[in-house]
């Protein structure tokens, strides 16, 4: 089979990039579009591609529940952890704890490694148990005291979608007095989300994956206290300002929202390239997107039973992400049956002896079927 062609039936790659009906019409006309408005003779370039850049961050915000004040966007997932951690007052973290677990996002743990002798804290990793694959949400409560300072909860693990109890995380961030951050990368865009439900002082993301974006657009927030708080980020610039066209070098004061964040002059083209498929994941009927992935979900558990793979991914649909993953017997090669089953028309990837399967609205179950006939046993 071409794999050149718009045949995304056998796409199983929304843990990595997401794809939707009519995806690269939407992003050729949206990307036309703004070229025709930067390139004409006038002067109105910046104000229609900064307006474009805010409507996503709006969007953004609706999406997890949080006011467009306290949302900012970032080149990725890691520049916006970085960017909140940089304003964060060396005296919160010195001499204390950062947690986070063992099967977090691994370029969020290599920022927190280089950070911690320079920032002074000590980065403590919940383990997985011995024959396990997953952190579990018990050991990582348990590993959670007094003298932790900040914790990284991950939501969905991109390792084994194990899914973190959001409202758990939150209730132990309240009895220990500790700042809570939340990776909702792997989840954000296929599982309900709201922090009017689960605040958390901070919450990054980006809008590749289930958000079916581009790269080079992370996404961020700060809750309102945090701000009110002080957060001064070392690393700034004209648009972290409250008057970006503020030019007296004298004169430098904070933005009092979320832009303080921001610091050059901003990235728009990957928000622009990006707004199409948050336009259409934010119009589809509540729950739908999700029903599909979980109906093709159970068939994959299935599938991988069948061929005798061991899943890593839980069971139990409340406790998983939207993907399945599974590790390849010890006689096969992951990484040759990633490029076999792309010959066939389908796309999956591989972690060492890990395959990563993520059905999304693009899937069918006539591209499980051809996976069932393809995945060697």
């Amino acid at each position: 089979m071409n794999h050149l062609t718009n045949d995304f039936s056998g796409w199983l790659m929304y843990h990595s990039v997401g794809v939707y009906p009519g995806h690269r019409e939407a992003m050729t006309e949206a990307l036309a579009n703004f070229a025709a408005t930067w390139c004409a003779p006038d002067d109105t370039r910046w104000d229609a591609a900064l307006a474009a850049r805010a409507q996503l961050l709006s969007d953004w915000a609706a999406l997890i529940g949080a006011q467009d004040a306290n949302v900012f966007g970032a080149q990725n997932v890691t520049d916006a952890f970085a960017r909140y951690l940089d304003g964060l007052a060396d005296d919160v973290l010195r001499n204390r704890i950062v947690l986070v677990a063992a099967d977090c996002f691994p370029s969020l743990h290599f920022l927190l490694t280089g950070l911690a002798q320079r920032r002074g804290f000590t980065l403590r990793t919940v383990p997985v148990r011995q024959g396990e694959s997953y952190v579990r949400d018990e050991d990582f409560i348990e590993a959670w005291t007094d003298d932790v300072a900040l914790v990284l909860v991950t939501w969905v693990s991109s390792l084994t979608s194990k899914r973190v109890n959001l409202a758990a995380m939150c209730e132990q961030a309240r009895r220990r007095g500790s700042l809570a951050a939340l990776d909702v990368t792997q989840g954000i865009g296929i599982l309900p989300f709201d922090l009017n439900d689960t605040p958390f002082d901070f919450v990054c993301g980006s809008t590749l994956k289930w958000l079916c974006g581009a790269p080079g657009t992370g996404l961020g927030y700060i809750a309102p206290h945090a701000l009110k708080a002080g957060a001064t980020p070392a690393v700034r610039g004209w648009f972290s300002q409250e008057n970006p066209f503020n030019w007296n070098i004298d004169a430098f004061s904070y933005a009092s929202d979320a832009r303080r964040f921001d610091t050059g002059t901003p990235s728009v083209l990957p928000f622009v390239a990006s707004q199409p498929g948050m336009s259409w994941m934010r119009a589809q009927p509540e729950g739908s997107v999700r029903a599909h992935n979980l109906a093709l979900c159970h068939e994959l558990i299935a599938l991988v039973d069948d061929k005798g793979y061991r899943l890593l991914s839980p069971r139990t649909d409340d406790e998983r992400g939207a993907s399945i993953m599974a590790e390849v017997p010890a006689h096969l090669d992951a990484a040759k049956i990633v490029v076999q089953l792309k010959d066939a028309g389908l796309f999956v990837d591989s972690r060492s002896r890990t395959l990563r399967f993520s059905p999304g609205i693009c899937t069918t179950r006539a591209g499980l079927d051809r996976l069932a006939q393809c995945l060697p046993r």
